[in-house]
């Protein structure tokens, strides 16, 4: 039988370094074949983590937001939209459709006409062929922008999701996220091939798994990057409930290797307890890591802040809840998660900032500039129960 180990298993060993400034590292990364972003980090598709505010957030602080898909496909839309809306700052004019003016509205078709493939304006839609000239040039600045920049929603695969896609798309969303919880599936199999052959200009993410075969198959059913963990989730119950998941840092290991033969991109979901997790994910060949519970309780993640007690002794708190609790869910069917209340932690930049930080410093240890040296020099030791015990800060007589 083999081994497996997970986070608290290993430690990473440092290494001879030139690394002159943390500030001097490059954290960027692919989040999927295509896609770029400057930060390792995933905000996780749960419905008390990434709605809009969270997503525009992330894309703020070089890294990601998926958009969770625990709503109506509308709903998820506006989502969308809002995203797009908000990171352009010229098209930031409000959330009511009386805030826009005539051009605004001529420019949201001319977008939604290159994302469905139809005929932009013509020039009879603007007062002079300046103006259109403008427009035209705008236009080609977002499209070429977009492209390149992670617009991230999640989707299931079953009933109304092509719809959604197709929705999602239409509305600027450039890369759709395969949400469930085992990925090694005929049902995602089918997802992915449908997608592709019916949606032109987005890709797609495909999980979760936990195996080489898992990964093989999605690489071979069109994935561009596959989302690594089962049964690891802060809130997950699925070992407990099922004895089914894999320890995730042998887990990663074992998939990174395929994916490498296929250049796909690895989300390592899960597991993940301090910034530390966070380096030795990445350390295991993850291009990037997806987070839940570590985003959650922020003033960007979705929920009404809660007081508990009186004043001056009065606290803050955000629900969080894992995406098969049964209070995600609504019914009493397959529950694999469960929910708490979390102490409020204010706005999500400052945790981001801790784990920026942690990242490069791990890099520093090591001697690597980027991810791909990171990713070629990182080494790693299996620590015992008692090296545990003293990774963690400790006092003489405590």
């Amino acid at each position: 039988m083999k081994k497996y180990l997970t986070y608290d298993d290993v430690n990473i060993v440092p290494k001879y370094s030139e690394v002159l400034s943390r500030e001097d590292i490059d954290l960027s990364t692919r989040f999927t074949k295509n896609t770029t972003m400057s930060v390792p980090i995933v905000a996780s598709p749960m419905d008390t983590v990434t709605e809009y505010k969270m997503a525009s957030e992330m894309l703020d602080q070089g890294g990601v937001g998926v958009i969770h898909r625990f709503q109506s496909i509308e709903k998820q839309t506006e989502q969308m939209k809002r995203v797009w809306r908000q990171w352009d700052s010229w098209y930031n004019i409000g959330d009511k459709d009386e805030d826009r003016t005539d051009h605004h509205r001529v420019y949201e078709d001319w977008y939604r006409g290159v994302m469905s493939w139809n005929h932009p304006p013509t020039k009879s839609d603007f007062e002079d062929l300046e103006e259109l000239l403008w427009f035209a040039d705008e236009a080609k600045k977002d499209e070429e922008y977009w492209s390149k920049r992670p617009l991230c929603a999640a989707i299931g695969v079953k009933g109304d999701y092509l719809e959604r896609a197709k929705e999602l798309v239409l509305n600027g969303c450039n890369v759709l996220l395969i949400d469930v919880a085992h990925g090694h599936h005929k049902n995602v199999g089918e997802a992915i091939e449908k997608i592709k052959s019916k949606i032109s200009n987005v890709e797609v993410v495909a999980g979760n798994i936990a195996t080489s075969d898992g990964a093989r198959f999605l690489a071979e059913k069109g994935a561009d990057a596959i989302r690594v963990g089962i049964g690891n989730g802060s809130l997950c119950e699925t070992r407990i409930r099922t004895g089914v998941g894999l320890p995730q840092v042998t887990t990663l290991i074992d998939v990174c290797s395929v994916a490498d033969d296929w250049d796909i991109p690895i989300i390592a979901d899960g597991g993940i307890r301090n910034v530390g997790d966070v380096a030795k994910g990445l350390g295991c060949g993850a291009d990037t890591i997806m987070v839940g519970s570590l985003l959650s309780g922020t003033k960007e993640s979705p929920g009404q802040i809660e007081k508990q007690g009186q004043w001056p002794n009065e606290k803050l708190f955000k629900k969080y809840r894992g995406s098969a609790s049964r209070d995600s869910k609504g019914n009493d069917k397959n529950v694999e998660g469960n929910h708490k209340v979390i102490p409020y932690k204010g706005k999500v930049y400052r945790i981001l900032s801790d784990i920026k930080d942690g990242i490069s410093s791990s890099f520093s240890y090591v001697g690597a500039n980027n991810l791909s040296e990171f990713h070629s020099k990182v080494e790693f030791v299996e620590v015992t129960s008692a090296g545990q015990l003293e990774a963690r800060p400790h006092l003489i007589g405590e």
